[in-house]
């Protein structure tokens, strides 16, 4: 699963997780659902219990060059890669079929149906939001520790005060349109 496709700013995340079905985490959900201290404490479990998990991301300049989409498959195939076991099918949230180093199964609303994908999820939301706090300190006064990049009242004020960052998505229709304000 991935995270980070809809933000205005910073890396799309995603992540890989092989669980064992002997030794699952208790709670797993969606990441979109669960609260940020729930998020890092299944983090935890996840990873300690996990056969195998991985964590992948595109970069700003990646995401321009190639759209989100692609930008997310790349991602995808990162995350993949940096399993200890390489998997011969990866389930995969929605409905476009990435092309990625091993068969794919897609899964409408996988994330709430499939333990791994909803575990995958936790793990690239919680990369990416630790990259955005570091991204924050990078930065600063843009905010991107309490609204990780996504449209938020004080990103947009910050963004009309500073102008964009390196950490913006350049192309995206409300950075352009305030560049060409510029």
């Amino acid at each position: 699963d991935e995270a980070g496709r809809g933000p205005w700013a910073g890396p799309v995340s995603a992540a890989a997780v092989i669980l064992n079905p002997d030794d699952l985490p208790d709670g797993i959900d969606d990441s979109k659902v669960l609260n940020h201290a729930r998020r890092e404490a299944l983090e935890i479990q996840i990873k300690a219990r996990a056969v195998a998990w991985g964590v992948g991301f595109a970069s700003v300049e990646e995401i321009g060059e190639l759209n989100i989409l692609h930008a997310t498959g790349l991602a995808m195939c990162r995350a993949i890669e940096a399993l200890s076991v390489t998997p011969t099918v990866a389930l995969v949230d929605g409905n476009y079929r990435f092309k990625l180093p091993c068969d794919v199964t897609t899964v409408v609303g996988g994330d709430g149906l499939s333990l791994s994908i909803a575990a995958a999820s936790i793990l690239a939301k919680t990369a990416r939001d630790r990259l955005m706090i570091e991204l924050d300190a990078t930065y600063p006064g843009y905010g991107f520790a309490s609204h990780k990049g996504y449209n938020a009242p004080v990103h947009q004020q910050a963004l009309k005060t500073l102008g964009p960052c390196p950490a913006h998505r350049r192309g995206w229709s409300p950075i352009r349109a305030l560049l060409e304000e510029m």
